[in-house]
């Protein structure tokens, strides 16, 4: 059954997240836009998680998909490799903003089909470095928001550069270079694909309440 996890409101309310909030008026476009659906992200995961029991929380509704606390962790390992390479593309950049990010051809065609919630998307196998563990601990929802500040942190951070003309080395394809506009997309287009797929594994038949 449901335990008495930390409220909604006080997960996603905190002074840190306050604070960042606070800048989004300085922000471009592309960084207010951004920094809305992280924060968003932020919500709907506090209401799907937030008085879950472990139980619930790694239900599965058939063998081969994924509990509501695996989307997380997928999420949370995600965003581990991705922003650390982001912020390294940085280093040493001299500052240019842009009002909007404009990912070229190939780069919108990845996201619309791999990493958004769109009605073209294609399943594809997670990989290695961000396959989920078989159990996941109820401390999962703390690591997603604590992760959500740090891409606020790193939205805000390179709002100041042309993220349409820096690139970053992609963790999981070397050879791939995302522009650092593209990589950010793909952190918040990903996190509302995965929320989405741990919704809908909430409302499925048989869900323990």
């Amino acid at each position: 059954g449901a335990d008495d996890a930390t409220p909604v409101a006080e997960a996603v309310h905190s002074p840190a997240r306050r604070c960042t909030a606070a800048r989004h008026g300085a922000l471009p476009a592309w960084s207010r836009r951004l920094m809305a659906e992280i924060d968003e992200s932020d919500r709907r995961a506090a209401r799907l998680v937030g008085r879950l029991g472990a139980e619930q929380l790694n239900w599965r509704p058939v063998s081969t998909a994924w509990s509501i606390g695996q989307c997380l962790e997928h999420l949370v390992a995600g965003s581990d490799l991705y922003l650390p390479a982001i912020t390294k593309a940085l280093a040493d950049q001299r500052p240019g903003r842009v009002a909007e990010v404009t990912p070229g051809y190939f780069s919108r065609h990845f996201i619309q089909r791999y990493i958004a919630a769109s009605p073209g998307a294609r399943r594809a196998r997670a990989p290695g470095k961000i396959q989920p563990p078989s159990h996941v601990d109820p401390s999962v929802l703390d690591r997603f928001l604590r992760s959500n500040d740090a891409a606020r942190d790193l939205i805000v951070r390179a709002s100041e550069y042309d993220v349409n003309r820096i690139r970053f080395r992609n963790p999981f394809i070397p050879l791939i270079r995302f522009t650092v506009g593209t990589g950010l997309e793909i952190v918040s287009k990903h996190q509302g694909r995965h929320l989405l797929q741990a919704e809908r594994v909430r409302q499925s038949d048989g869900f323990p309440l």
